[in-house]
C-alpha cells in the first residue's frame, strides 16, 4: 500500500501537492486550537503559581488543555460537532455564523486554514516528495502559529519556541537543509545578536525595545537554516518592520506609541530565507 501511494506521489507532483494542501487544511485547524488556547493555558498557570495555597483554584474547568474541553461557540457555548468543523468548507457552509445562536464566526479560522494548505502545499511543490517537506512544514507552521499568537497577544510561547528550536537541531543532525554545525552556530548566533540589541537598546533608553521571545525565535530559525540566514533574516525582518512602522506612525497617530510585535517580521523572513536560502546564502557570504 504506502510503496504504491509513493510511487503514484513520485509519478504526479501535482497530487502530491494536493495532498499536502488538504493535509495543511487540517492541520490549519488544530492550528486555530492552539493560538486561542495557548495564551489561555500560560495565563491559567500563571495565575496558578500565583495563588496561595489557602485560595480555590481560578481555573475555570477541570482540566483546560489543546484537547479539552471540547471546541464550542464563544458566545453560546454550543459543542461544534464534526460537520461544523470541516476546514473552509463548515465556515462557507454555515455562512460564517454559529449554526446554533447565530452569532458572527471570526474570519480568522479560515484564514488560518487557507494560510496553512497553501503554505505547506508550497513546500511539496518546492522540496517535493521528500523529508525535506516535512521538515519545512513543520518550520513554517510553527512560525505561522508563532506570528498569530504574537500578533494577539505580543507573546512567542516558549511552548512552540524552544521545541522548534530543538526540532530544527534534530532535522539538521545528519545534513537536512544544513550542517549540525551551522545548525548550533546559528541557534547561538541568533539568540545572542538579539540579546545583545535588547541590553544595549534598554542601557540607553531605560526601555525595553523587544520581548525575550524574540530571541528564542530567532534561534529557532538560525537551528533550522543555519547560522548563514542570521544576516538575511535580521535585514528582511528590521526592513519589513520598519516600513509597516513608518507608515503606522504617518498614517495613524494614535499607534506612534503602540509596541510593535517582531515575532511576525522574524516568522516572515525565516520563510523568505527556507525558499530562497541559496541565493541569500549567496549573497551574503559570497559563495
Amino acid at each position: 500500500m504506502l510503496p504504491t501511494i509513493s510511487s503514484a506521489f513520485i509519478q504526479s507532483p501535482m497530487l502530491f501537492v494536493s495532498f499536502c494542501m488538504l493535509i495543511g487544511l487540517i492541520i490549519g485547524s488544530f492550528l486555530n486550537v492552539v493560538i486561542y488556547r495557548l495564551p489561555k493555558m500560560m495565563e491559567l498557570a500563571w495565575q496558578e503559581s500565583c495563588r496561595e495555597p489557602s485560595q480555590q483554584s481560578t481555573s475555570p474547568h477541570a482540566t483546560y488543555n489543546l484537547f479539552q474541553p471540547k471546541s464550542a461557540c464563544p458566545h453560546c457555548q454550543h459543542a461544534i460537532g464534526f460537520l461544523e468543523n470541516i476546514p473552509v468548507l463548515s465556515y462557507v457552509f454555515l455562512g460564517g455564523r454559529c449554526h446554533h445562536c447565530k452569532q458572527p464566526i471570526s474570519i480568522r479560522y479560515p484564514m488560518i486554514e487557507v494560510a496553512s494548505g497553501l503554505l505547506v502545499g508550497l513546500i511539496a511543490w518546492h522540496f517535493g516528495y521528500s523529508i525535506d517537506t516535512l521538515g519545512a512544514s513543520v518550520f513554517v507552521l510553527a512560525l505561522l502559529t508563532l506570528t498569530c499568537i504574537d500578533l494577539e497577544t505580543q507573546l512567542l510561547p516558549d511552548n512552540i519556541t524552544l521545541p522548534l528550536l530543538w526540532a530544527g537541531l534534530i532535522f539538521n543532525f545528519n545534513t537536512g537543509f544544513t550542517s549540525l554545525q551551522s545548525a548550533v552556530i546559528g541557534a547561538i548566533a541568533g539568540y545572542l545578536i538579539l540579546w545583545t540589541v535588547y541590553w544595549t537598546f534598554k542601557l540607553i533608553t531605560k526601555k525595553e525595545g523587544m520581548g525575550h521571545g524574540d530571541f528564542k525565535m530567532l534561534a529557532a530559525i538560525g537551528a533550522w537554516l543555519g547560522w548563514q540566514m542570521i544576516p538575511a533574516v535580521i535585514l528582511l525582518s528590521s526592513l519589513s518592520a520598519s516600513i509597516v512602522g513608518l507608515s503606522l506612525i504617518i498614517f495613524d497617530e494614535k499607534k506612534r506609541s503602540h509596541a510593535i510585535p517582531f515575532g511576525p517580521y522574524l516568522a516572515l523572513a525565516g520563510m523568505i530565507a527556507l525558499f530562497w536560502h541559496q541565493s541569500l546564502t549567496a549573497l551574503f557570504t559570497g559563495n
